[in-house]
């Protein structure tokens, strides 16, 4: 009778290790005959950390399929926005404009948002505010909070890539400056003075050089302390010399209270500058390898009951 040992023994002696060698790839060329196969099938999988490709999921369980469909708000807000009248129809329409969304887009991204944050009943479309907006809050202890957003002549932002769904990369921004400077935003505020010399203000620090000394020029827009939904502008048509960079800033000093913020704007060269103009994330951080991506809006001065993320709130 032979022993559970020895059996042991004789199981650990015909074993065969076989080692393969993993092979790292850093770039991929697929044939333009198979390219259509390819990404049908197959989707990249963390490609800066641990780059791998990983199979696509395509054809899913019955049981997986209804799990998906119970899940999804889609059907119950499309029932919604059957309902609208035509008039309602073309008011979201129209608030989708400084988005460039259609008004049914603007419309799922709003009931989504609403539904997420349990909140009911459909909103009222607004030219000022669309779904998510920032908002800068400060209470006591503090007084003061300032962001700040860098915009020096080359930097890296986040962007989507094309034709491959929810995937970003990482793209360097080169941004060429001629005036004029045009800054503008959609704010509401409900803010409190508690001290001398109080303000709250949306401004740019514009970096030049003349005759060979370094000036900085201030293009301000002051914000009401309490105000409804409203727009502001500034601009800044001519300087002696020519632009280096600019920095954007939030600043709210010896106030308490709420501000709220929208459709941030800083236009020139007839392009918009700003990240993150409609204010999706504006307190987002980049890690990984989108480290060297500057914060969307990042604290200066943030003390202790001072803070700023983005909210869905029902205006």
């Amino acid at each position: 009778m032979v022993s559970i040992k020895n059996s042991l023994l004789v199981v650990k002696q015909t074993m065969i290790c076989y080692y393969i060698p993993m092979t790292k790839v850093s770039y991929i060329s697929v044939l333009p005959t198979i390219e259509s196969d390819y990404y049908s099938a197959l989707k990249i999988s963390d490609r800066f950390t641990v780059a791998r490709v990983a199979v696509k999921k395509t054809i899913f369980s019955r049981r997986r399929v209804n799990g998906l469909t119970q899940k999804s708000l889609l059907p119950q807000i499309a029932t919604a926005w059957k309902g609208l009248t035509l008039a309602q129809h073309t008011a979201w329409t129209n608030a989708g404009v400084p988005r460039k969304l259609n008004g049914y887009r603007l419309f799922v991204s709003d009931m989504c948002a609403r539904i997420k944050n349990g909140i009911s009943g459909i909103a009222t479309p607004s030219l000022l505010h669309q779904s998510w907006v920032g908002k800068i809050v400060i209470n006591s202890p503090a007084h003061e909070i300032q962001l700040s957003q860098i915009h020096p002549s080359s930097y890296w932002v986040s962007q989507p890539v094309h034709g491959a769904k929810g995937q970003r990369q990482p793209v360097q921004v080169f941004e060429s400056f001629s005036l004029p400077l045009v800054l503008s935003l959609n704010y509401k505020s409900n803010l409190t003075s508690v001290g001398a010399g109080s303000f709250a203000k949306f401004y740019a620090d514009i970096w030049y050089g003349y005759q060979g000394v370094n000036f900085i020029k201030t293009l301000e827009i002051p914000l009401d302390f309490v105000a409804d939904w409203k727009n502001a502008t500034a601009t800044l048509s001519s300087l002696e010399s020519i632009v280096i960079g600019y920095t954007l800033y939030f600043h709210i000093y010896n106030m308490t209270g709420i501000l709220y913020i929208d459709n941030v704007k800083a236009t020139h060269n007839g392009q918009n500058w700003v990240r993150d103009t409609y204010c999706d994330d504006i307190a987002v951080e980049f890690t990984k390898a989108f480290y060297q991506i500057p914060k969307n809006w990042s604290p200066t001065i943030l003390p202790t009951g001072a803070e700023y993320d983005t909210v869905y709130e029902d205006f």
